[in-house]
């Protein structure tokens, strides 16, 4: 569940938004665009949509979305119950809704970075290089994130769904692509789903890109080498390209995808766990956040004694999902939920804390 004050840092934080108080009501724009507007009782929250796309919208998760009074249906705008919502959700949403007011190349600016924009730096700029990255967060740490994580309502029930529905997810397949699609949504990503007699962008480009990449390494994170994680950051990259209609799969359902795909290679990531751990999203940060989950892994099976990773998701409480989902989840909750663990053996150095 989040919070008003959870919409109102994600909003400020997004270049040239102003927060106004009309009629008792806070809302969010961009000059005289408003993007996000919240009920006077502040538990339900509008936001720019795409009205072509809010039908399917509010269809695939009725109780989280619905659609806005009549008078507003002329608009592109849709509404949400802020109680049903989570902070992937939440972020995914504002960002989105902020990107449609915006002039693109503030969007691609912001969520870019200025690196994206000119391929040639100037002389008078010099990369600061990424952040230092924090140590691995040890058994303690685990535990006491898969505690948080575990009570989140329904925690793994769209990712049994998904195994449930595709076994091992094979992308030549439609009716896994269509059911990596759902499940994508489930996590927040807001893919547009193809109206009847669309081309269905997503699934095209899914197919495509696993054409040239169906061969992905499959070891678990701990024993990925040089080569393996290399290729992993080249499909990530190529994947995170894939155009989606009037925009690419972008960086953070890429990751997901691929976690979808190879669950025991990939520890996937979301903005908030990129842009804190590495300072960017491109494929050599993937490469730097695989390489740096192998190494977390490994030091906690050392500390476990040895014992095979099934077992040690076991005895962390978190038997469905593996060690770099664990791991992923680690981070989520320190950094991107917010919450402060205390374990009984605190790691030497946790995670940075974004407190939203």
């Amino acid at each position: 569940m989040v919070t008003v004050d959870d919409v109102r840092r994600l909003a400020t934080a997004l270049p040239r938004t102003e927060e106004h108080l009309v009629r008792d009501r806070v809302k969010f724009r961009i000059g005289k665009i408003v993007y996000l507007a919240l009920s006077r009782d502040e538990s339900e929250l509008g936001f720019a949509f795409p009205k072509e796309e809010r039908a399917a919208l509010v269809a695939a998760e009725p109780e989280k979305f619905f659609l806005p009074r009549e008078s507003d249906l002329r608009f592109h705008w849709a509404e949400a119950r802020l109680a049903a919502l989570d902070l992937d959700e939440l972020t995914e949403l504002v960002t989105e809704a902020w990107r449609m007011v915006v002039p693109a190349r503030v969007a691609r600016e912001h969520l870019d970075g200025p690196a994206a924009q000119s391929p040639t730096p100037t002389r008078a700029r010099t990369p600061a290089g990424p952040p230092p990255l924090p140590s691995a967060p040890g058994l303690a740490g685990l535990h006491a994130t898969a505690e948080v994580f575990n009570g989140f309502p329904g925690v793994d029930r769209s990712w049994l769904a998904l195994r449930a529905a595709t076994g091992t997810l094979d992308l030549s397949v439609p009716a896994h692509r269509d059911a990596l699609h759902r499940w994508l949504n489930s996590w927040g990503c807001r893919i547009r789903y193809p109206r009847e007699g669309e081309p269905d962008a997503f699934g095209a480009g899914l197919a495509a890109w696993w054409e040239r990449h169906h061969a992905l390494p499959d070891a678990p994170l701990a024993a990925l080498g040089p080569r393996e994680v290399s290729r992993l950051a080249k499909a990530y990259a190529e994947l995170a390209a894939v155009p989606v209609g009037r925009r690419s799969l972008g960086p953070t359902a890429a990751s997901k995808a691929l976690y979808a795909l190879r669950p025991a290679s990939v520890m996937p990531w979301d903005a908030a766990i990129a842009d804190r751990l590495h300072g960017a999203r491109d494929g050599a940060a993937f490469a730097r956040h695989l390489r740096t989950g192998g190494a977390w892994a490994r030091a906690v099976l050392a500390e476990a004694g040895g014992l095979h990773e099934a077992a040690l998701c076991a005895e962390l409480g978190r038997p469905e999902v593996s060690l770099a989902k664990i791991l992923d989840e680690y981070l989520y909750v320190t950094i991107t939920y917010g919450a402060r663990i205390q374990p009984a053996d605190p790691p030497a150095q946790a995670p940075p804390q974004d407190a939203p």
